[in-house]
């Protein structure tokens, strides 16, 4: 099992019908300079414990995960001018996170933009009270990084795609339990 999870600050963690893992649409936002975009998190009532994450969140009503992904890059980051690529990657983790435990599926999707600025403008309430705000890291800054990133994997994971380009399929990371 590797050490990889995403905290993400969304409201539910199950589907809508109440069964099986949440599903989640996230974004691997990089710039024209392939710098990638990630959000810092933190426990609403901890700021101390903190980490970075890729924006995204779950699926709402009959959304797809390409609607739910380009809808929550939006609403936390204020970045409308994308072009949504392919998957890169499939997870299932399980955490907790604000007083509860969250499942989740989560795909994640290569996006592009030239907009760099952002304004998180359409946060919840415990997305208000959890992201402290976004930056763009170079691959470089990633792998030297001592923060927490999830998934913790993420500079190595960026490194291939920058190298290799996106894969074929998506690539299956590991399951984490927190």
């Amino acid at each position: 099992m590797s050490a990889e999870t995403t905290r993400p600050a969304e409201e539910s963690y199950e589907g809508e019908d109440g069964a099986g893992p949440r599903k989640v649409a996230r974004v691997v936002l990089l710039d024209p300079e392939d710098r990638i975009l990630l959000l810092h998190g933190h426990e609403p009532d901890d700021p101390a414990e903190d980490w970075w994450f890729t924006p995204g969140g779950g699926l709402e009503g009959a959304e797809t995960r390409e609607e739910a992904a380009l809808r929550e890059l939006a609403e936390e980051t204020g970045i409308t001018d994308v072009e949504l690529g392919p998957v890169l990657w499939r997870r299932r983790c399980s955490f907790p996170f604000a007083g509860r435990r969250w499942d989740q599926d989560e795909w994640y999707y290569l996006a592009r933009t030239t907009q760099t600025a952002t304004a998180a403008t359409g946060l919840t309430e415990l997305e208000r009270r959890s992201v402290a705000g976004a930056r763009w890291w170079t691959c470089q800054e990633l792998t030297r990084a001592h923060e927490t990133v999830y998934p913790t994997r993420l500079a190595e994971l960026l490194r291939t795609l920058l190298v290799e380009g996106p894969p074929a399929r998506p690539v299956t990371l590991d399951t984490e339990i927190v």
